[in-house]
C-alpha cells in the first residue's frame, strides 16, 4: 500500500447495513470506509454468518482491502458523503 494512506486498526460491524466499517488517514484527513459483507464473503471466499468471523475475515484479507482502498483515495474516489466503499 502506499505509505500517505494508512488504514487504522479499529474494526466495526454494521448488521444494520451488512458491511464493516473502518477508516483511513490520507493528507490529514480522516476518511470513513466500508466494505460489504457480500465483497467480504468474495475476497475470502467463504460464507460468514457471524461478527467473530466476519472480523476474522477481514483480518485474513487485510492486505488486498488496503491495497484496494488506497488506490480509491489516491484517485480521489470517493462517495458523495467523503466515504470509500468497497
Amino acid at each position: 500500500m502506499n505509505q500517505d494512506v494508512i488504514v487504522g486498526e479499529e474494526l466495526c460491524w454494521q448488521a444494520a447495513e451488512q458491511r464493516v466499517a473502518f477508516s483511513a488517514q490520507w493528507q490529514g484527513r480522516h476518511i470513513p470506509c466500508f466494505i460489504s459483507l457480500h465483497r467480504l464473503e468474495h475476497m475470502a471466499a467463504q460464507p460468514l454468518q457471524d461478527e467473530a468471523n466476519i472480523l476474522l475475515a477481514f483480518e485474513s484479507v487485510r492486505f488486498d482491502i488496503e491495497e484496494r482502498v488506497g488506490m480509491l483515495i489516491e484517485e480521489e474516489a470517493f462517495a458523495p458523503d467523503g466515504g470509500v466503499y468497497l
